[in-house]
């Protein structure tokens, strides 16, 4: 038997068989939740961290030996496939450095388990030079040549809920 399929329904059929692949394409929303939100480098805008703003993570730095280079603070998910993965952070901000102490404000998606991460990259060169560059994660965990400067998920996690959480970061240098 011979099954004649007429040109206009092959291309509705073609059609249909590229919406599915590429949603986008066709006009359709497809929904995806805030948690597929990636590297968004945004400025420091303490106006989010005030009361009744929120989700967001006011973040102190503390311990900043110099006033040379760039401070990178970074926002993760507190999850074991998300805590300083390779291009898994939700929020970045850098900004000259400035000796002493400094504060960020960091919006976060929704509610839920976080962990902030800062470097000091002393000399601007993108490297990572154990002799001058420093850092720092929440909680203050223990940073050594044993763990190579990554913490757990589970000692650096915290939990936000609907407001502003307040959190101090003292930076480590060599």
């Amino acid at each position: 038997m011979r099954v004649i399929v007429s040109r206009a329904s092959s291309l509705k059929s073609r059609a249909l068989f590229v919406c599915a692949l590429v949603p986008i394409v066709c006009g359709l929303a497809v929904a995806t939740p805030a948690t597929a939100q990636y590297r968004a480098r945004i400025d420091n805008d303490p106006g989010k961290c005030v009361a009744g703003a929120g989700p967001a993570v006011k973040v102190t730095v503390t311990g900043i030996k110099s006033g040379r280079g760039t401070l990178r603070v970074q926002s993760y998910r507190g999850t074991q496939a998300e805590w300083l993965a390779k291009g898994r952070w939700i929020n970045r901000i850098e900004v000259p450095a400035r000796a002493g102490a400094m504060t960020f404000c960091l919006p976060v998606p929704t509610a839920g388990s976080y962990g902030i991460a800062v470097r000091h990259d002393a000399n601007n060169n993108g490297e990572t030079d154990l002799k001058e560059d420093g850092g720092g994660m929440s909680n203050n965990p223990s940073i050594n040549i044993f763990n190579l400067g990554k913490p757990s998920f589970r000692k650096t996690a915290f939990h936000v809920h609907d407001g502003v959480k307040s959190i101090t970061i003292s930076m480590k240098y060599m």
